[in-house]
């Protein structure tokens, strides 16, 4: 660990004599990473739904989740780089064990549906582009993912990941195709609009959902421990305050820029189905893919080849990310050895973890399990996870014993609560929503606001009035 320690603070010293852009490289780094893993094919699903069936009228809930998100990430990575351990690690220590396995566990399932999810979607994704069974795409992808995380060095398994996420500018330029009404757009963008229907607050859930998830935490804080790890010079800040000035300007500049980046992608893949399905009254839009195939005829050829091949860069970034974190918080719960940045006979269980999550997800999409009522499952326990560990951060963030010389005051603690009621009204809505689309009620219910579930989305829908949002 000391010899890759050492290349990493060469490599640094390094990219300092370069010119700007280099130097920006060496700012971002776990915030950036995490920021753009965000945007996954499910996510992407969200994204493409809200367009087309909202228009530019829902780009403004962008703008809203920005501070909240940026605000909970950076929470998490100062846990991390400040106590030396991740979210599970210092739950370990602070917390009960029955709260603990319960958050794990809870993680661990719904990562793994993410997984299966984002996995059948690249191979759908191929499939639009070069034809070919989905099924052998499925297990390929899954290969290069775990492949990369176990036998890549760990300093160029990060600049692959940062490479990675350039895969995101594909939906800038399927917007740049798409022939964008900007007037109507910056409208949609900077002017509030509530509509009060189903369907736009199940979408708002969605959303909600999709950009502030468990997993980004997760990932977030064990990444500032690598970081933190891999540089001989550094300490936990806990014990090394005089490196705090530094480390938190730097953890602030990467969150922001990755979740800044991460909204912007979002809002480029919303403004471009609303200029193009929407406009074309092309509402049913259930996952990434079918997003993509509507695209063609409204958008043209290159809308839908770079619209596909985002899906799959996006995927390479987030499959990782998502059996990472799973990995992290098993492993740091039950106290094993875990890190990138060991080799894999040093982390033999850790690395287990990682590819059990993998595969497991693979597995999925070769089971009879409804991928549909699976992902409706896995909305829901992200939506229960996420706000009693959004709650047990923000808690720990404050307490000296935790954070030492830093606990969390001021205007960030402030944001970190709003983003924690937030998260916690979306939930009580999707149960409210689950409650209201039981079988009980949808008996009741009138044929055409009929409930259902999108497949590949981390939401549920309404179909309103034969499909379209009224």
């Amino acid at each position: 660990m000391t010899e890759v320690g050492s290349q990493v603070e060469r490599e640094q010293s390094n990219t300092l004599a370069k010119g700007p852009f280099q130097r920006f490289l060496r700012t971002i780094g776990p915030g950036f990473i995490t920021g753009a893993s965000d945007d996954d094919p499910s996510g992407i699903g969200t994204y493409s739904q809200a367009g087309a069936q909202l228009g530019f009228n829902i780009g403004w809930v962008m703008l809203f989740t920005f501070p909240l998100m940026a605000a909970i990430q950076e929470i998490a990575a100062r846990i991390g780089r400040t106590t030396g351990k991740g979210i599970s690690g210092n739950l370990t220590r602070h917390y009960p064990p029955s709260l603990l396995y319960a958050v794990v566990t809870l993680l661990f399932v719904a990562n793994v549906i993410n997984i299966g999810a984002d996995l059948s979607a690249m191979a759908d994704a191929l499939k639009l582009l070069v034809g070919g069974p989905s099924p052998l795409y499925v297990i390929a992808f899954a290969v290069v993912c775990i492949s990369a995380i176990v036998f890549l060095d760990y300093t160029r398994y990060v600049k692959v990941l940062k490479w990675t996420t350039l895969s995101l500018f594909a939906y800038v330029a399927a917007m740049l195709a798409a022939n964008v009404p900007w007037v109507d757009a910056a409208k949609g963008l900077f002017v509030p609009h509530i509509e009060w229907s189903g369907a736009f607050f199940t979408t708002l859930l969605a959303i909600l959902g999709t950009t502030i998830s468990p997993y980004l935490f997760f990932w977030q804080a064990s990444q500032e421990v690598e970081e933190e790890e891999l540089k001989p010079t550094a300490r936990p800040l806990r014990w090394a305050p005089w490196q705090a000035s530094r480390a938190f300007r730097r953890i602030r500049a990467d969150t922001l820029v990755g979740m800044a980046f991460s909204n912007l992608i979002a809002i480029a893949i919303i403004f471009t189905t609303a200029a193009t399905l929407h406009k074309a009254g092309v509402t049913d839009i259930a996952s990434s893919t079918d997003a993509a195939k509507a695209l063609e005829p409204a958008a043209g050829k290159f809308a839908f080849i770079v619209f596909s091949a985002g899906i799959i860069g996006t995927g390479l970034l987030a499959v990782p990310v998502l059996a990472g974190s799973a990995a992290f918080a098993v492993g740091e719960a039950l106290r094993w050895p875990v890190g990138l940045q060991r080799k894999p006979k040093e982390a033999v269980a850790f690395y287990a973890t990682l590819t059990a999550a993998t595969v497991l997800g693979t597995g999925i999409m070769f089971t009879p399990i409804d991928p549909i009522e699976a992902l409706y499952w896995s909305a829901v326990i992200n939506g229960v996870c996420a706000v009693p560990v959004m709650v047990v951060m923000m808690l720990m963030a404050a307490r000296r014993d935790v954070m030492g010389e830093f606990p969390m005051q001021g205007w960030l603690r402030a944001l970190g609560w709003l983003s924690t009621l937030t998260m916690a009204a979306s939930s009580v809505g999707l149960a409210a929503q689950w409650f209201y689309s039981s079988p009980y009620k949808e008996a009741a219910a009138p044929p055409y606001c009929q409930p259902r579930l999108h497949r590949r989305t981390r939401s549920i829908t309404i179909d309103v009035c034969g499909g379209t949002a009224a």
